[in-house]
């Protein structure tokens, strides 16, 4: 039987440095294999873990963000963890994780939506109407994921595995991952202030077009934020770490080069 949280595991288990890598949502560990494989992290022993629900990981009892991040920060404990990476769901974890002080250090948040404006409508209906009459539109969403992923900018051996993992999400399960993540981000709160009152060094990573964004009020925030950095990749990019792992993985760098 699958395990909730599936962890994949690269590089030296004596490494001086290790990474804790949360995948987006309807995506597996082995999302960020060409993250892992990059050059730029030579040496550092990588951690990816399936979140509950995700690529058809069983669900956990609780998959709201806070006991996810709770879960999440107890692995970046037991792998010893000094950088913590989450890409879209994943980053949304990766921030609660820091603001309620599972994890601290450095963290790098890809493609993050920091507020329900922040994210994809149709995402958000299919979720939130699927809660009211069934999965049946969010199962309507799931089987044209693999269909997009098909355009992927990414090698064919990697673009096989990712279809296959989308193709292994279960509607009902999306839907309450999904819902409770929504619930998350659209909580009222003022995440952009929350990441600069941190102090932590952070990265928050998106393309010019395809993984959704920031507001200017949430960009202005963090752009006057000792501790935080901004980088926008150029063009159009739908998953960042399986698009652009180059990119994604001296990034992961820099954090690392942040590490007291």
């Amino acid at each position: 039987m699958r395990s909730a949280w599936e962890v994949l595991v690269a590089g030296p288990e004596d490494a001086a440095r290790s990474v804790l890598l949360l995948p987006g949502g309807a995506n597996a560990a082995r999302s960020f294999d060409l993250v892992m494989a990059d050059p730029a992290l030579s040496g550092v022993r990588l951690v990816a873990t399936t979140l509950p629900g995700m690529a058809g990981a069983p669900l956990s009892a609780d998959v709201s963000v806070p006991a996810l991040a709770r879960t999440a920060g107890e692995l970046a404990k037991e792998h010893r963890c000094d950088v913590l990476v989450g890409f879209s769901h994943g980053a949304t974890v990766a921030l609660e994780m820091l603001l309620s002080g599972h994890f601290h250090g450095p963290v790098v948040l890809l493609g993050i939506s920091l507020t329900t404006e922040d994210e994809a409508g149709f995402f958000r209906a299919a979720v939130r109407v699927s809660q009211r009459v069934g999965s049946w539109p969010f199962a309507i969403l799931l089987r044209f994921l693999p269909q997009m992923a098909k355009s992927a900018k990414t090698p064919a051996p990697h673009k096989r595995d990712l279809i296959e993992d989308l193709k292994q999400n279960r509607a009902g399960d999306s839907v309450k991952v999904s819902g409770a993540y929504l619930d998350y981000i659209d909580a009222g709160r003022d995440y952009a202030a929350e990441l600069a009152a941190t102090g932590s060094p952070v990265w928050v990573v998106h393309a010019e077009k395809g993984d959704g964004g920031l507001t200017d009020q949430e960009r202005a925030t963090l752009e006057a934020a000792d501790n935080v950095t901004l980088v926008t990749l150029p063009g159009s990019v739908f998953l960042l770490p399986d698009e652009a792992p180059g990119e994604t993985a001296r990034v992961i760098a820099d954090a690392l080069a942040k590490v007291t």
